[in-house]
């Protein structure tokens, strides 16, 4: 949910579940920063109640434990996904090359606005083997990833492939250049990675690079 539209709901609601609701995203927020960095063994609630301006009390009044909490971050940033608007884009409405152009471009920019998001996923992976990831509904943008691979080879706009296979290679493409950065800034010390032109640039060499593998040239 953007922020705008986060406090157009909040401002319906008693002063007390605002201010309820208010407190937990703080505390979310704090977390997606402690997770990020130190993943769920070596984040520490102390640092947490810190970065939110809360008691370690206060983190257990809302969340039963630091597990709960972790599930909770991995469930915001699923939302936050799901969110991002490709189902409202009525990508199906459009020829698969546009849809598939338009899918990357949005998805690059949740990651330029998420930095935590790849961070998390991660540490998910290396210290826990996906136990939590697997419990959360991350489909939604990957089935309509799919769908558009799917139609694309059906009409003949894109040529034969995995699907499944090309989806992961798609997602490396957008996430490598986010989850990487704090080493691959080191190669490029007189570019801002992160500036908006960069992440432009990132884009739109990302969305050439994919469409060069997957359209169909005797189309």
């Amino acid at each position: 949910m953007s922020r705008s539209k986060q406090s157009k709901s909040l401002s319906r609601k008693p002063r007390h579940l605002r201010d309820a609701e208010a407190t937990k995203m703080q505390i979310l927020n704090a977390a997606m920063e402690e997770f990020a960095k130190y993943g769920l063994n070596g984040a520490r609630t102390e640092n947490i109640a810190s970065g939110s301006g809360v008691t370690k009390a206060m983190i257990y009044y809302y969340f039963e434990s630091k597990e709960t909490l972790y599930q909770e971050v991995l469930n915001q940033l699923a939302l936050q996904l799901n969110e991002l608007g490709l189902a409202k884009l009525n990508l199906n409405e459009l020829h698969p090359e546009i849809a598939l152009k338009t899918a990357v471009y949005a998805f690059i920019n949740y990651q330029a606005t998420h930095p935590n998001y790849g961070r998390i996923l991660w540490q998910e992976a290396l210290q826990n083997q996906g136990k939590y990831f697997k419990q959360i509904d991350w489909n939604q943008s990957y089935k309509c990833l799919l769908e558009i691979l799917e139609r694309g080879i059906n009409i003949g706009c894109f040529r034969q492939f995995d699907p499944f296979l090309t989806a992961m290679h798609i997602n490396g493409v957008c996430n490598f250049y986010f989850d990487a950065y704090e080493n691959i800034k080191h190669l490029t010390p007189n570019l801002d990675l992160r500036s908006p032109e960069m992440i432009e640039r990132h884009a739109q060499a990302a969305i050439d690079f994919i469409l060069a593998g997957v359209v169909n040239k005797g189309e």
